[in-house]
């Protein structure tokens, strides 16, 4: 460990990585926090991406393979005290570690490049927990691909870096596509394209997922507009066999894609 312990929460780099939890300095610095061993691990996987990684004493001696691997790969590791820690931290109980990356997302047609068959696309979501989830999931189920609408969430916001539990450091990221845009070029590029949605006319029981198919997930609370659902090929819905009125956002994608995930699997 490098250095003194960082213990004044207004020195200029404490400073430089606060701003970060605004996304226009996000923007603005091509930066973002990634806080969590878990964020920390995934990112330390990936050459160039962990710029640099503040520690508290106790996480050190918790987590000293993170410190190590860190200094291998020259990324300078800072020890924080407590109160610079829950400074940075955007959680009630900072967990002592706290990574600043550089962003990740690819443009549209990087992120659909080669032969996708498994899509998320999410519009006009903005819970950021539920963003992380739908992320998480699709990773598991092998999604190539998450694509981010230009109304939804930032997926560099804290809370989705951290419910997306290292899954936004494994597959492409696209962010600010318009919906419109995304779908004719998921066609371009052979997918089917389906809106997930309660009010849909099939359900997952009725339609064929086993080839490449993309998924739009939309608003927590009014679900997709009329015009993303006119853009979809079918409107689906996750059946509900019990007396539950509806299924939440991350729920219902997790069941729709590792729908797809399996159908694509079996012989």
């Amino acid at each position: 460990m490098a250095g003194s312990e960082l213990t004044n929460v207004r020195s200029p780099r404490v400073k430089a990585a606060r701003r970060l939890t605004k996304r226009a300095f996000r923007e603005q610095d091509r930066r973002f926090l990634a806080e969590g061993p878990q964020a920390v691990r995934e990112a330390l996987k990936l050459d160039g991406v962990t710029l640099e990684l503040f520690s508290t004493a106790e996480a050190e001696l918790r987590h000293p393979e993170l410190i190590t691997e860190a200094t291998l790969k020259g990324v300078p590791v800072h020890r924080a005290s407590g109160e610079v820690m829950s400074e940075l931290s955007q959680t009630v109980t900072p967990q002592g570690l706290l990574a600043v990356c550089r962003l990740l997302h690819v443009p549209l047609e990087e992120g659909l490049k080669g032969e996708p068959r498994l899509v998320a696309m999410l519009a006009h979501v903005r819970d950021p927990g539920n963003a992380g989830t739908v992320l998480r999931a699709a990773d598991a189920a092998g999604a190539n691909t998450v694509v981010f609408t230009d109304a939804s969430v930032d997926p560099y916001n804290g809370k989705c870096v951290r419910a997306s539990a290292g899954s936004l450091f494994h597959l492409p990221v696209v962010i600010g596509a318009p919906v419109g845009v995304a779908v004719r070029q998921l066609r371009e590029r052979g997918l089917r394209v389906l809106a997930a949605d309660g009010a849909g006319k099939h359900t997952l029981d009725d339609v064929d997922l086993s080839g490449p198919t993309a998924w739009i997930f939309g608003n927590e609370a009014w679900g997709l507009p009329e015009e993303i659902l006119a853009e979809a090929d079918d409107v689906v819905r996750v059946p509900i066999y019990g007396q539950a009125e509806s299924l939440n956002l991350a729920t219902a994608a997790a069941v729709c894609l590792y729908s797809s995930a399996r159908a694509q699997r079996v012989p």
